[in-house]
């Protein structure tokens, strides 16, 4: 079967009968079942069985990530979660001793890499809530996390994605083209192309300095921060690549780069990384940019993305929004 030609819905039944059929490539209990939870980048599965047992399996997309790609990516996970600094859920080894594993179906043709991991018990942060303590836990995750990466001896050969302006803005721009955005206007368009350049001249000057560009984890989002007895365990690697430092706060922002909330999140999330790890005024000014950029990185990821639900969801009005955003960073400059 021609993958390109199935529907968003019968992709997700084949890969809910995917996932269940794979299930013998772990040691689990009986009668353990495949339940979906999320579709985004990849297809996450609850499993579940009788008697308690929960753990969390990943179907990868077959676009996004060579073997080798999860392979680091596995191995800077288990390596924060070995330091004892950033907590992060174990994962699980298949019956061969491996944490990734391979499995095809009938229905689709393509190969997909799998892995799981343990159940975390936990809920993350509401949007709604009060998050200023929430980001400034963020923020010393980040400063630690970032720590650790510039002294991290990487496995060879490493490979994970890249976030820089290539592959944000150039041609081949890992998530699409901004301007192929839903609800684009010539005004909208207008305005970002103006932000587009300034974030593209900005971090040319700003640099890309081992001080300032390592190994990040790139979706430090509040859903990626699992809470419980007050700990905090760090979740879903799977963004995780080279890129700014500080676009870690951007992305921790993802979706809500709006609300009127952002400067004191800011705040605590700055005050707090800076207590872990050292901070310059050049790196704190441009926190600005990095968040236009993933703003516009994340109008390219609904508009390449629209068969997801929250690509549905912030279709309408994501474009607009972002351009007002636009307005507002290109004044904040002048």
């Amino acid at each position: 079967m021609d993958n390109s030609t199935v529907s968003h819905e019968e992709l997700i039944r084949h890969l809910s009968v995917l996932a269940d059929s794979a299930l013998g490539l772990w040691d689990l209990p009986p009668q353990s079942k495949a339940r979906l939870i999320n579709v985004s980048e990849n297809a996450t599965f609850i499993i579940e069985a009788p008697g308690g047992f929960r753990s969390i399996l990943r179907v990868h997309r077959d676009d996004y990530h060579t073997k080798n790609a999860i392979r680091c990516e596995h191995a800077w996970s288990d390596a924060l979660n070995e330091s004892g600094d950033i907590r992060t859920p174990q994962i699980i080894q298949g019956k061969d001793g491996s944490t990734i594993q391979s499995a095809k179906s009938e229905q689709l043709d393509q190969q997909r890499y799998l892995a799981m991991f343990e159940f975390v018990e936990g809920s993350e942060p509401e949007q709604t809530d009060d998050l200023t303590e929430a980001f400034a836990e963020l923020g010393g995750i980040a400063a630690k996390a970032h720590l650790h990466s510039i002294s991290w001896q990487r496995p060879e050969p490493f490979e994970r994605l890249v976030w820089n302006l290539d592959t944000v803005f150039g041609p081949k721009a890992t998530w699409g083209n901004w301007r192929d955005g839903p609800n684009m206007t010539t005004s909208i368009q207008e305005v970002l192309e103006v932000a587009e350049s300034t974030v593209v001249e900005r971090l040319i000057r700003y640099g890309d300095e081992p001080n300032r560009f390592g190994l990040i984890h790139a979706d430090m989002r509040l859903a990626n921060l699992l809470i419980s007895d007050g700990e905090t365990r760090l979740i879903d690697f799977d963004d995780c690549g080279l890129g700014w430092f500080m676009y870690d706060f951007a992305a921790g922002i993802s979706f809500m780069e709006d609300d009127v909330r952002i400067p004191e999140l800011k705040q605590a999330w700055v005050r707090s990384y800076r207590a872990a790890r050292d901070l310059d005024a050049e790196d704190e000014s441009e926190i600005e940019t990095f968040i236009m950029m993933r703003r516009l990185a994340l109008l390219a990821w609904i508009g390449s993305h629209i068969e997801v639900d929250t690509a549905k969801e912030l279709a309408p009005t994501f474009a607009s929004i972002t351009a007002e955003l636009g307005r507002r960073y290109l004044a904040q400059l002048d």
